[in-house]
């Protein structure tokens, strides 16, 4: 059973710093993407960032490049989200999401609140 359990949000003025952290379960692929996604108010949920076990390739949305940086801990089976210098638009929930290809599933977890405000 596929378990995503997200971490780290919260409230934090422009410019300030988060770390999420996404400890995962229950894979039983090796093949697969894990990242982040996003969705403020009123809004659709938006790709931030994510990872393949593939190729190792990293995917970063226009928006959060040179900021956010995704990175994985392998031994303690946990993604993390770093982010920097965030904006008042950074604000929404977050969603830790692993995909994978074959058969096709999509796991989430259940969202962690960032909101950026001075």
């Amino acid at each position: 059973q596929v378990q995503l359990l997200e971490s780290g949000g919260g409230l934090v003025q422009p410019g300030g710093s988060l770390r999420l952290s996404c400890a995962y379960s229950g894979f039983t692929s090796d093949y697969y993407a894990i990242g982040w996604f996003r969705q403020a108010p009123g809004k659709e949920r938006e790709g931030v960032s994510c990872i393949s076990t593939s190729d190792g390739s990293i995917y970063y949305a226009d928006s959060v490049k040179g900021r956010f940086t995704i990175s994985r801990d392998i031994a303690k089976n946990t993604v993390y989200l770093q982010m920097n210098n965030l904006k008042p638009e950074d604000t929404a929930v977050y969603y830790c999401n692993a995909h994978f290809p074959w058969p096709l599933q999509d796991y989430w977890g259940q969202g962690t609140q960032v909101t950026v405000s001075s």
